[in-house]
């Protein structure tokens, strides 16, 4: 019975819960190390952190909460979320393949929840599906799940109790367990994050949870381009970077500069036979996917959805296109009824970028500009999924902080050029296969 499962722990290991550990900072902090239990090389959560544990008995405990919560979602914008130990998404759960495992979840929201332990082998009692395989977590109960992390790789974990609204309001978390074997498929740098979605209108500080498609602010870890941290990584290290998908669509992610392989899903490692180089991985929802490769090339890279929705922040998807659009006359109407109108997309929506950074552009209490972020070389006009990869020569092991702008090399750089474009030479032919082909033109016949 699910019931028994779910209470199945000794009244001893009851008596004194783990103790709760939680942090509200929004920027990425520092591996944790294991201490006690079996060795590991630890990963790095993308504007995240990983959460400390105990060993009782040989038995790895943890302490999750869920609970209502503050989340920036990037400078000048901040989110009431659900969350679990202070953020959204929860802490990191990190373990090792073959560890005995157990997690408290104290359950400090408004309503019932639970935790589905996504990916993960273990008794049906402790899959975490409310009514089916336990009774639901009321407000202020504590229940404990236990069980053996049998499978390596990258997992998840959010609710299976009113799980639309509870995961539209920022309730889910990742889990990694890593090989018994430290040395096996080895890297030097190793990232965490989950892509997730909301719809927080301009103005508003909760998401509106319904919303199937229109979302307004896509993220990575809660976090919304420029308040997603820069992916560190030395030259030459072999690099990879878990992600798992909690949207309701699919985002092909694309890294510049360099290529990778997927290595893994929430399935497993995938052999090298089975593997290929790409630029870009379709990341479906539900799925998890770690890619792996060689940062040989010093720069600071674009890393990023590349769906252009999704590059962009606060989306109003009822803005007409005002491209080509005189607005002279209607400015000044305009301007009578309101005072601080100005106007938008006549020649394109780069210029948002530039009003913002200016300051020029009123925006609404609690919101993002469409597009954010400045470069060495000005604007960079993108928003949501988007970060850089750093990679930089010489950084020590355990050194993940911001190195910077990178300085590019003497004569590398793309500049204008001083000179006119030579005039448009138009031909009556178009060119296939480097043989011209005459363009046929109309000969005024109707019918067949």
């Amino acid at each position: 019975m699910a019931g028994v499962a779910i209470s199945s722990v000794s009244k001893v290991a009851m008596a004194a819960l783990p103790e709760i550990v939680t942090s509200d900072a929004a920027t990425t902090q520092p591996p944790l190390h294991p201490t006690t239990g079996r060795p590991y090389n630890p990963v790095v959560t993308l504007n995240g952190w990983t959460l400390p544990w105990r060993m009782n008995n040989g038995v790895k405990e943890f302490h999750l909460v869920a609970e209502p919560v503050v989340r920036e979602i990037a400078p000048g914008m901040k989110a009431h979320l659900w969350g679990y130990n202070g953020q959204s998404p929860g802490p990191t759960i990190e373990v090792v393949e073959g560890d005995r495992v157990r997690i408290y979840v104290t359950n400090r929201l408004p309503e019932r929840t639970s935790i589905h332990w996504h990916g993960q082998r273990l008794p049906n009692g402790m899959d975490g599906v409310t009514g089916l395989t336990q009774p639901a977590i009321e407000p202020g109960k504590t229940f404990v799940y236990e069980f053996e992390a049998k499978r390596p790789g990258t997992f998840m974990y959010h609710p299976h109790a009113d799980e639309m609204l509870q995961m539209a309001m920022g309730m889910m978390g990742s889990w990694v367990t890593h090989p018994k074997d430290p040395n096996f498929m080895p890297v030097d740098r190793d990232f965490i994050f989950l892509l997730n979605a909301y719809d927080i209108e301009p103005g508003s500080y909760t998401p509106k949870t319904n919303t199937m498609l229109d979302f307004n602010l896509w993220t990575w870890n809660s976090r919304a381009f420029p308040g997603i941290d820069s992916i560190v990584v030395g030259k030459n290290d072999r690099v990879r970077i878990r992600m798992g998908n909690l949207t309701m669509t699919n985002h092909p992610i694309h890294i510049h500069g360099h290529e990778f392989e997927v290595t893994g899903t929430d399935g497993g490692w995938i052999p090298k036979t089975a593997r290929w180089p790409e630029v870009t991985t379709d990341v479906a929802v539900g799925q998890m996917r770690a890619i792996e490769f060689i940062a040989d090339a010093p720069g600071d890279w674009a890393f990023h959805c590349h769906k252009s929705h999704h590059t962009m922040n606060a989306m109003g998807h009822d803005v007409p296109t005002l491209i080509g659009v005189k607005q002279g006359d209607l400015i000044k109407k305009i301007g009578k009824l309101v005072p601080d109108y100005m106007p938008m997309g006549e020649t394109g929506m780069s210029e948002m970028t530039d009003m913002a950074e200016m300051m020029d552009m009123p925006i609404p209490e609690n919101t993002l500009p469409m597009m954010m972020g400045t470069g060495p070389f000005g604007a960079i006009d993108m928003g949501g999924m988007f970060t850089t990869v750093k990679v930089r020569d010489g950084l020590k092991r355990d050194d993940y902080k911001n190195p910077g702008n990178y300085k590019h090399p003497a004569g590398t750089v793309a500049h204008a050029v001083d000179r006119e474009a030579p005039p448009i030479e138009r031909k009556n032919t178009v060119s296939t296969n480097d043989a011209d082909v005459k363009v046929r033109k109309p000969t005024g016949h109707s019918g067949h």
